[in-house]
């Protein structure tokens, strides 16, 4: 399969979790992207109208975090770093519930980890 399609067909994929998945204020979403060497997670809220905001975000390029990925080994659990980032810097902004968005991607490996992550950091979902 080309490399396009396999991307098109993420983005229908994406839309149609979309559809259902929206982030309020009380509830804002937790969106996952990924790339073949980073993971990266944002919090955003969904107004009615107008355009989406970002609360905060977290990747496995943040220079907190950084320095620790360099003697973490594989994806998997560089991805669960993130997801423990993410989930303190959402306690900061005093979010402790999200509606998660896979973006399209299985729920399974980078994408469960980072989760897994996010619910050791204290966020429900």
């Amino acid at each position: 399969m080309r490399p396009e399609i396999k991307v098109w067909k993420r983005k229908r994929r994406h839309l149609r979790v979309r559809k259902k998945v929206k982030g309020t204020e009380e509830r804002p979403r937790l969106v996952v992207y990924k790339s073949n060497k980073h993971i990266w997670a944002q919090i955003v809220v969904d107004p009615p109208i107008g355009p989406s905001r970002v609360i905060t975000g977290a990747s496995s390029l943040s220079p907190e975090i950084r320095e620790q990925l360099k003697e973490v080994k594989g994806k998997i659990a560089k991805a669960k770093e993130v997801g423990k980032l993410i989930a303190k810097r959402a306690m900061e902004k005093g979010i402790t519930q999200v509606a998660f968005d896979r973006a399209g991607y299985k729920y399974h490996g980078r994408v469960k980890a980072l989760a897994d992550g996010a619910r050791e950091g204290g966020l429900k979902f």
